[in-house]
């Protein structure tokens, strides 16, 4: 792989680790097992992930985390413990992918993997909180199937076209921004229509003073 897929792999994995790490890493080592993704010289050491002992608490992680996310405000208390845990792996994911004769890559990878994969979660871990509130018992469910299947399709598209990926992480990114940025809308329209329904009601006749 060039320079530009080393790096396309990389995002696209720290990424997707904010939504699935355990899948991620999981499915990253299962293809370096069984060599679907051919690695350079300098990114052997990635084969750690294709250990049986990691690619086993990569599996259960995997179901743990699949069995979690289907239930509301299990989902959001998940999401919660992870906030960290997501970040940090999606970081060595990255670091993990670039020459590590070269500090300055490292740096930089290890950063920006940091920070994409802080970002889906954030992205991630708002929808869940926002599909919450909805008192139609279904849509939790369906959201984090979602996830699952999108989750599992782009891991796919990018280990077995490593060009393709950039491309992949470039989308990702959008989407999270894009997300992210709708969803503080939504909740200051929330917020704003509550505040505006309260001052109504002091507002009417007969109603108790404000405290």
């Amino acid at each position: 792989m060039g320079i530009i897929e080393i790096l396309g792999v990389a995002g696209s994995l720290s990424l997707l680790a904010g939504w699935r790490l355990y899948l991620t890493i999981f499915a990253t080592g299962i293809a370096m097992h069984f060599g679907w993704l051919p690695l350079p010289d300098h990114l052997q050491s990635l084969q750690i992930l294709a250990n049986p002992w990691i690619l086993g608490v990569a599996a259960v992680g995997t179901i743990a985390e699949f069995l979690a996310d289907k239930v509301a405000w299990v989902d959001s208390i998940w999401d919660g413990i992870h906030s960290i845990i997501r970040p940090l792996g999606g970081a060595l994911l990255a670091l993990a992918l670039v020459d590590s004769s070269d500090p300055a890559w490292q740096v930089v990878a290890f950063l920006l993997g940091g920070g994409g994969a802080l970002l889906s979660h954030s992205a991630k871990a708002t929808t869940r909180a926002v599909v919450n509130v909805s008192p139609e018992p279904y849509s939790n469910a369906v959201v984090s199937t979602g996830e699952d299947v999108a989750t599992t399709g782009l891991l796919a598209l990018a280990i077995a076209y490593p060009p393709v990926a950039i491309v992949i992480a470039i989308l990702m990114l959008v989407a999270a921004v894009v997300v992210i940025i709708a969803l503080r809308r939504l909740l200051r329209n929330i917020k704003a229509g509550l505040k505006k329904a309260l001052g109504d009601a002091r507002a009417e006749p007969g109603a108790l003073p404000p405290a």
